[in-house]
């Protein structure tokens, strides 16, 4: 029964994909103000079995979202819910097929093996919020339990302490209540087997996206991921680790 719910929820994705995909193709060149990727993440979200709910305002444009990681499916909630950028490690953008999308998203990929690369991805960024796309971070630079944070990095603050002019940093608390530590992807665990495990579940999987209040503006980096890490878990009731 498992196996069979997970069959027909990635089918019933694999349709959404080919037709954004085909949608995205043939609607050059306004195809960016259609809304092609959002629209992906939302309906692909649903047919993965998501139900997302927003609590709070987000905000728009000029703003960088900082939020809690617990699995994949914090790409598809969040960028369902807002027509966000996101920044990831760079591998990604060599994983078959996801790679393409992140890149077709807009995604800034991060190597944080080199700090030449990093300081040119710091620019990178500086500009997306600049051009008014909004921008998400998950500062704990992996995924956790759902259980406890893990602290939120500094460095990954450097391109909004000192803020540009007008850039907000809002957190974001992403709430999967009790099912978090069942379908949080952590450790050693391969993608496909959490995939399997996440898309065997029998229902639907709520997922609540806490918008919370943006940050004082702040020229300290470690102060600003520290307040960013204490909004995000007030908001969920965690510890921090």
């Amino acid at each position: 029964m498992r196996r069979s719910r997970a069959i027909a929820r990635v089918v019933v994705g694999l349709s959404v994909l080919a037709f954004c995909l085909v949608g995205y193709a043939l609607t050059w060149p306004v195809r960016r103000r259609i809304g092609w990727v959002r629209f992906f993440l939302q309906w692909f979200g649903e047919a993965m079995g998501l139900d997302v709910r927003v609590e709070g305002r987000p905000l728009g444009r000029d703003v960088l979202y900082v939020a809690n990681h617990v699995s994949w499916l914090d790409i598809l909630a969040l960028g369902g819910a807002t027509p966000t950028r996101f920044i990831s490690k760079d591998d990604v953008g060599n994983w078959p097929l996801v790679g393409m999308l992140a890149r077709i998203g807009g995604t800034i990929f991060i190597d944080r093996t080199s700090r030449r690369a990093a300081h040119g991805q710091v620019d990178q960024l500086g500009q997306a919020l600049l051009d008014h796309h909004p921008v998400a971070l998950f500062p704990e630079g992996t995924t956790g339990d759902g259980r406890s944070l893990f602290p939120f990095r500094p460095a990954l603050f450097a391109s909004v302490a000192p803020p540009p002019p007008g850039i907000a940093v809002q957190p974001v608390a992403i709430d999967y209540d009790a099912a978090a530590s069942e379908i949080c992807w952590t450790g050693d665990e391969d993608l496909g087997p959490n995939a399997k495990k996440v898309l065997g579940r029998p229902g639907r999987l709520r997922c609540t996206i806490r918008f919370l209040d943006p940050l004082p503006p702040s020229d300290d980096r470690k102060a600003l991921a520290a307040r960013a890490q204490a909004a995000v878990a007030a908001a969920l009731a965690l510890p921090l680790s």
